[in-house]
């Protein structure tokens, strides 16, 4: 008999983007405060278990490296500031979009489900002409049924200044 935990646990705030390609998340095993290894291992294996290749990160490189290279998932960091940097903002949506056309799926996650890493995601629809700045915010609003904050509408303009 398996234990209910031996599939792992889902990462809180976990939401898929587009179904089995993209998903988001609060960086696995908790934020730095909440941090703790025994769960960041738990859902490090639930990802896997449910297909996740790779682990797309806006923090600095961390801890979750190490665990996910055991599991075989792919960890790539694009460090954001306090500022958006328009080429880490580019880089990021070029990986993103190279791993959906490679058929990946793929975790995009900060410390929490911040406005920071939901504006990183409407800007990814913006940046790949998929929507408007105003509807890609209304989509992300809706996905996560609450309202986008200045820290990711500024992340947002920071691309469609560039589009």
């Amino acid at each position: 008999m398996r234990s209910k935990w031996s599939s792992g646990i889902s990462p809180r705030g976990f939401a898929w983007v587009f179904r089995d390609r993209l998903a988001i998340s609060e960086r696995p095993g908790g934020s730095t405060l909440q941090h703790r290894r025994v769960r960041r291992d738990e859902e490090l294996l639930w990802l896997k278990n449910q297909g996740f290749n790779r682990l797309i990160s806006i923090l600095p490189p961390g801890g979750v490296s190490d665990s996910s290279k055991d599991l075989g998932l792919a960890v790539v960091h694009y460090p954001l500031r306090a500022e958006p940097q328009r080429p880490t903002l580019v880089a990021c949506y070029e990986d993103l979009d190279q791993s959906a056309r490679s058929g990946l799926v793929t975790l995009l996650h900060g410390d929490d489900v911040s406005d920071r890493l939901l504006g990183v995601v409407a800007g990814y629809l913006v940046w790949g002409e998929r929507a408007e700045p105003p509807v890609a915010i209304a989509l992300v609003e809706r996905l996560v049924r609450r309202s986008l904050g200045p820290e990711g509408r500024d992340v947002v303009s920071t691309v469609s200044e560039g589009v």
